[in-house]
């Protein structure tokens, strides 16, 4: 039985892992006036001659002091997090569709609601528009 459970969570933890991997893309944005900018590009995937999109990207900028997920629902919605956990203020990870405190486990969507404490508080959100073929996210 044991053995049963450790084969599970090894499995469950490599799916993790390889899906975070196969998508996660790191940009840097930049930052016009209040707002961080990014092209909408940055989303798209071209295999075999396919087009694809990621569902969400990772922006650094060295204003910032945390990172934002960008996370795509569709070709108009798009949320921007915060990636810095509620509970105590540790950088957060992303994994797919799930953000993880590496410090005390909490868990959120990727909406940023929280999906396993400690936390209680939702991440910030912060507003975004399409313009130009650009997200713009306004950091006020």
């Amino acid at each position: 039985m044991r053995s049963c459970g450790y084969a599970c969570l090894s499995g469950i933890a490599i799916t993790t892992i390889l899906q975070s991997c196969a998508t996660t893309k790191i940009v840097p944005g930049t930052i016009d006036q209040s707002e961080l900018v990014i092209d909408l590009v940055d989303f798209e995937i071209t295999k075999k001659k396919e087009q694809g999109f990621r569902k969400y990207i990772i922006v650094r900028n060295d204003a910032l002091q945390f990172p934002l997920g960008i996370y795509r629902f569709s070709e108009t919605e798009f949320t921007a997090l915060y990636l810095k956990c509620t509970h105590q203020g540790a950088e957060l990870q992303v994994f797919g569709d799930k953000i993880q405190c590496p410090a005390h486990g909490s868990e959120f969507s990727n909406r940023g609601v929280v999906e396993g404490g400690p936390a209680t508080e939702k991440l910030r959100e912060f507003p975004v528009r399409i313009e130009n073929k650009q997200l713009k996210i306004s950091l006020v």
